[in-house]
């Protein structure tokens, strides 16, 4: 198949070029560009494709006629609009929903917005959102009461040609009780389905689209799970965390709606799938691995009816509840084909002749294909970077070691294309979160930018994070600066041992609580690493703590519960601790960040500069929780690659990859 017209249209296309640049330095903006397109999925008839195309300062959207490659329609607004997600509603309309820049913040955000198209372009409405009366769209709705008031959101529910769909309904007021109602998206008429008994709401729907259960917590976060029979029928308490954290949330029905699927956290192990009548409430296990949580559920077209799952078990595989459903022999025979790679089923026709699947890897950021399931034929559509030729980047390994105190770590190492493996300079990167966040298998831009400067990656999925069931999540809480930064130690040491690392020449890098943890590490280990960069992180425990109550109570309880009392964390703040770091620092914060404001960076370079130890900085006063716009982010990576490069010996960004300023 010829690649669409979208991208010739509105994207100028790049060949692929190495990533090494002429004069020996490493080509940053590959790794910082926008994708080509940032989804794109098949209409329920076959007769289109619809997907996202990110512009210099927009998203927008295009819809291409199937069996010409011509745009049919085109939905974009002005500067700092994104199409955020789409929808087809049915085999010519889309639902829209949109995010914006707000303040001095460059990365959008959710609006809450939703917009409708036909497949032609016609009939565009702006149905709910702040600038639902502003005229922009030349829209022919009148204005409803209270649409410009809330935030609208389209859930999860079966496939079904019609004109209403369903979406939460958000007022705009500081944690509410949001409601689920049916929005005409030709009108933008709403009518009330339901409303949550509980906040920070999740609504799931069964077969017929009815909503019967909702999930959500109020300020003490004790998840509570409420169901009812059918429309129209009260809420009542189904089940709640219990007094060791565990929890169970629908994923599915089954095909007649009696018997419920949910993913249940068990007292020991991962999570498994379980089958729960609801008339008789008689459970069984259905579907779950020794090691690894299910990651994703896989639907049976147009459904709710969960039919397996995937694992991140070292790499992605599937499992199927029942292995004899076509579906299956479906996803086994792509897997055959794609041998290697990571497929998804990422949308299908409503009668399931026609599937679009996305085939991925830790060489490749994600090709589409066509398939035809009565021919058993696939066309490749388009790719999302085709810039990048996986020949030419690096591999990345599942890994497995036993921290101290004995337990397994899963983790991933990436290694330079062509190296030995061997005696390399390693960076350490810890992943942000930390609790219920997890590194997996696949292309990774900053581990493969690393790679091409000539370092290992290890990345390790330390105590805290997700994907390995409730009790190794809990491991971590209150474990800041204690196991769970052992366990990153463990992995150095780990990595020296099996002879991948050159003891000498190993830093510490990450993002968030990697950002955190990089600093930790060299404050606790001092002598294991020669240098550390901290992006966007947090490093005094008791202000974040402190700060968290006073923003929202239950961010307050969240701090209490998972990282510590204010009066035992000062022992485990980097900032506290400067005097113990004797190797070089890179930091890099944004100003608008509210999850980690920039005064944790700039106290910690404070703190640093006091106890005499070098230190470099990059700081963005309207970037927020990790840098957005591309001209930002590579003059931050250009600085981290000199940065390591004088500790590490690896290469450097290539002259004129990004506009370096001197370190403040």
């Amino acid at each position: 198949m010829k690649r669409v017209a979208l991208l010739a249209a509105l994207v100028a296309l790049m060949p692929v070029a190495p990533v090494m640049a002429a004069d020996g330095g490493i080509d940053v903006g590959d790794y910082v560009k926008k994708d080509e397109f940032t989804d794109v999925k098949l209409s329920p008839g076959g007769e289109y494709y619809a997907a996202t195309v990110p512009l210099a300062d927009r998203t927008a959207l295009a819809v291409i006629e199937r069996g010409t490659n011509k745009i049919t329609g085109s939905f974009k607004l002005g500067r700092n609009a994104h199409v955020a997600d789409f929808d087809w509603i049915s085999r010519d309309r889309l639902l829209i929903s949109l995010s914006d820049r707000f303040g001095e913040l460059e990365q959008p955000l959710m609006t809450g917005e939703l917009i409708a198209m036909n497949a032609d372009g016609s009939k565009t409405e702006m149905l709910a959102g702040f600038r639902v009366d502003d005229g922009g769209l030349g829209t022919t709705i009148k204005p409803k009461k209270g649409s410009d008031s809330i935030g609208a959101f389209p859930i999860a529910a079966p496939y079904k040609e019609s004109r209403t769909a369903l979406v939460q309904v958000v007022p705009f007021s500081a944690d509410p009780y949001p409601a689920i109602e049916s929005i005409d998206v030709f009108s933008g008429r709403r009518a009330r389905v339901a409303v949550s008994p509980v906040r920070r709401a999740t609504f799931f729907t069964d077969n017929r689209g009815e909503v019967r259960f909702v999930a959500g917590s109020e300020s003490d976060n004790v998840r509570k799970l409420y169901y009812r029979s059918g429309e129209g029928d009260g809420w009542a308490l189904f089940g709640m965390e219990d007094s060791k954290g565990r929890f169970e949330y629908p994923i599915g029905f089954s095909a007649d709606d009696k018997v419920v699927y949910l993913i249940a956290e068990q007292p020991k192990g991962p999570d498994k799938i379980v089958a729960l009548d609801l008339a008789s409430r008689e459970r069984k296990i259905v579907l779950g691995d020794d090691n690894v949580d299910p990651e994703q559920i896989i639907y049976r077209n147009g459904t709710r009816i969960p039919l397996g799952a995937f694992f991140m078990d070292g790499k992605p595989r599937t499992a199927f509840i029942d292995e004899t459903v076509p579906e299956a022999k479906l996803y086994h025979s792509l897997e055959s084909a794609f041998a290697g790679s990571s497929v998804e089923i990422t949308s299908q026709t409503s009668d399931g002749s026609l599937a679009l699947i996305r085939v991925s890897s830790d060489l490749n950021p994600g090709d589409f294909y066509l398939f035809d399931t009565v021919n058993k034929k696939a066309a490749h559509v388009l790719a999302r970077r085709q810039w990048f030729d996986p020949d030419k980047m690096s591999p990345m390994q599942a890994v497995k070691l036993a921290a101290r105190d004995g337990l397994e770590l899963q983790g991933y190492l990436t290694t330079p294309r062509g190296s030995s493996g061997k005696g390399l300079p390693l960076v350490v990167m810890p992943h942000g979160g930390p609790f219920g966040i997890q590194d997996a298998w696949g292309f990774n831009d900053e581990a493969q930018m690393l790679a091409a400067a000539g370092y290992a990656v290890l990345q390790v999925n330390y105590r805290g994070s997700g994907g390995y069931g409730l009790a190794f999540r809990q491991a971590g809480a209150q474990e800041w600066g204690g196991t769970m930064q052992d366990d990153l130690t463990d992995a150095t040491k780990w990595a020296i041992a099996q002879g991948v690392a050159n003891k000498d020449r190993i830093c510490l890098y990450g993002a968030s609580y990697g950002g955190y943890a990089a600093l930790m590490g060299v404050a606790k280990e001092p002598t294991l690493y020669r240098c550390a960069a901290g992006y966007v992180g947090v490093y005094d425990l008791p202000k974040m703590v402190a700060d968290d109550k006073r923003v929202l109570t239950r961010w307050g309880n969240w701090s209490m519960d998972w990282v510590g009392k204010p009066a035992d964390l000062g022992a485990v703040s980097p900032n506290r601790m400067a005097d113990r770091i004797k190797v070089p620092v890179f930091l890099a914060a944004g100003g608008e960040d509210t999850t980690a404001p920039i005064e944790h960076s700039k106290m910690m370079e404070q703190a640093l500069r006091k106890a005499g130890t070098p230190v470099e900085s990059l700081y963005f006063d309207t970037e927020g929780h990790g840098f957005y716009l591309p001209e930002h982010k590579s003059e931050y990576y250009t600085r981290l690659l000199a940065f390591l490069s004088r500790s590490l010996g690896g290469a450097v960004a290539a002259t004129g990859a990004g506009d370096a300023k001197s370190a403040k």
